[in-house]
């Protein structure tokens, strides 16, 4: 797409959104016409293939939306093409955050619902979710403390929709398995020492992965006994642990975790269909998935469960079977992703084509199933290349909602990430609503973690001192 503006505006943001939102759409040449009138915005463009011109106008509302000129020179792409999707323009991954700075900069609820639906395009539903979520972001989100997040980069299968730091146990880098974990034990000393002097404590921690669970038990009570000595837990809320698969687990390690703290866990079948999780390279015993699923429970853990919609081949019957398989576990946490085809999965360089599922059906039939369950939304975020404009959704039960998830959606708190491939966070208010963050990011590879180890330590407690 060939775009002329007559003012100086970001021209690749708009090609990256027309990419994404217009993917359909032939080569076209595109003529902007922006004018500024008062209190007025109005944005032409026109198309050489359609040979038509729309006009987008709206009135100035300054903090409220960043660069508004450009966020309109995008949205009238929509109109020109008459594209109407249920997130309108909102490509971001958080759509949530864009109805927070409106309620932070004075708008009131209705306020705010009018520009979502007027200026974004955002149809009703969707505001009406963002609207739930939002609400109880606002109860539990808190900017005086950090989180932690510990990423453990091994798996027992590599499964092809993964895009995240991990790698094979039994395969070639596995090898470095032992050496990584006394890394990490010593990353731990090191975090912990520091974070003796820093002015906030932790209210969450989060090990991640690839699979935690991946861990030896004498590892994994190496680690949490290594993290109990170190690091200050003091204000902990939330010790949240992704065992998501039954694979990697047994009794003997829910029992340590508990021992060390550890009260909520993820137990992430993804489906209950076998034959799908064959196709993704993921394995999956039902019998012992329920005896990790009972014993959880006797252990009184918080229990979330992650279901994936649109793997490949899988029908619109087949995941139904899976929803009402959720009947029968009585858990706290339910979350609901939508595939997406991510450029680092294996699944990306795979055939891309999608099975036809009825997504209102499905979503019908979730809704259903919360209800029942009385489980709420608290969480939400999205992707590009998301299954048919979907989202991914976190519901819980009232109180057991994972301040973690929050915080690291809406990219509120610091986060101090320790192991492989963990990304951490300095974030920085620089006006109402618009934040700078600043990242610093852990090798994912385990060789590259092993022999950077104390570089990359001294660097990331040096942004934390920076903004100290």
């Amino acid at each position: 797409m060939k775009i002329e503006l007559n003012k100086e505006l970001n021209k690749r943001s708009i090609e990256e959104f027309a990419r994404v939102m217009l993917e359909d759409v032939a080569e076209d040449n595109i003529k902007y016409n922006i004018i500024e009138k008062e209190n007025r915005i109005s944005v032409k463009v026109f198309s050489q293939n359609l040979n038509k011109e729309t006009e987008f106008q709206y009135e100035k509302l300054g903090e409220k939306i960043e660069d508004q000129e450009l966020t309109m020179s995008k949205i009238a792409l929509l109109k020109l093409y008459n594209k109407k999707y249920p997130w309108g323009s909102l490509m971001g991954v958080r759509p949530t955050k864009v109805l927070r700075r409106l309620l932070i900069n004075g708008c009131t609820y209705g306020e705010a619902r009018n520009i979502l639906k007027n200026f974004y395009l955002v149809s009703d539903e969707k505001i009406d979710l963002m609207e739930v979520v939002v609400k109880k972001e606002l109860e539990l989100l808190d900017k005086e403390h950090i989180n932690m997040y510990i990423g453990i980069p091994f798996c027992p299968t590599k499964c092809k929709y993964c895009s995240f730091a991990s790698y094979e146990i039994n395969g070639g880098v596995g090898k470095f398995y032992a050496d990584f974990v006394e890394t990490l034990l010593k990353e731990i000393e090191i975090i912990g020492k520091f974070l003796k002097t820093y002015n906030k404590k932790i209210s969450s921690l989060y090990f991640g992965g690839g699979t935690p669970s991946t861990l030896t038990e004498i590892d994994l009570e190496r680690v949490l006994q290594k993290l109990r000595e170190n690091i200050d837990l003091s204000e902990v809320k939330e010790f949240t642990f992704e065992a998501g698969r039954e694979d990697s687990l047994n009794i003997k390690k829910l029992e340590i975790m508990k021992k060390y703290g550890v009260d909520r866990i993820s137990l992430n079948p993804q489906s209950f269909n076998v034959e799908t999780l064959k196709r993704v390279n993921r394995r999956f015993d039902r019998d012992n998935f329920d005896l990790i699923y009972k014993k959880a429970k006797d252990l009184e853990f918080i229990i979330n469960m992650d279901f994936i919609i649109g793997l490949p081949k899988e029908t619109t019957e087949e995941i139904l079977y899976t929803i009402e398989e959720i009947k029968k576990y009585d858990i706290d946490n339910l979350t609901i992703h939508s595939l997406s085809f991510k450029r680092a999965s294996n699944l990306f360089k795979e055939s891309q084509e999608r099975e036809e599922i009825d997504r209102a059906l499905i979503e019908k039939h979730i809704n259903n199933i919360v209800h029942e369950k009385k489980l709420y939304p608290y969480y939400m975020y999205r992707q590009k290349n998301i299954i048919e404009w979907g989202e991914n959704i976190g519901y819980s039960k009232l109180g057991k909602e994972s301040i973690f998830n929050i915080e690291m959606i809406e990219e509120n708190q610091n986060t101090m990430a320790l192991g492989g491939g963990g990304i951490s966070k300095i974030v920085v208010e620089e006006r109402k609503g618009i934040d700078y963050i600043e990242r610093y990011v852990n090798p994912k590879d385990p060789a590259l973690y092993i022999k950077e180890l104390e570089k990359r330590c001294e660097e990331k407690i040096a942004l934390f001192n920076k903004y100290k």
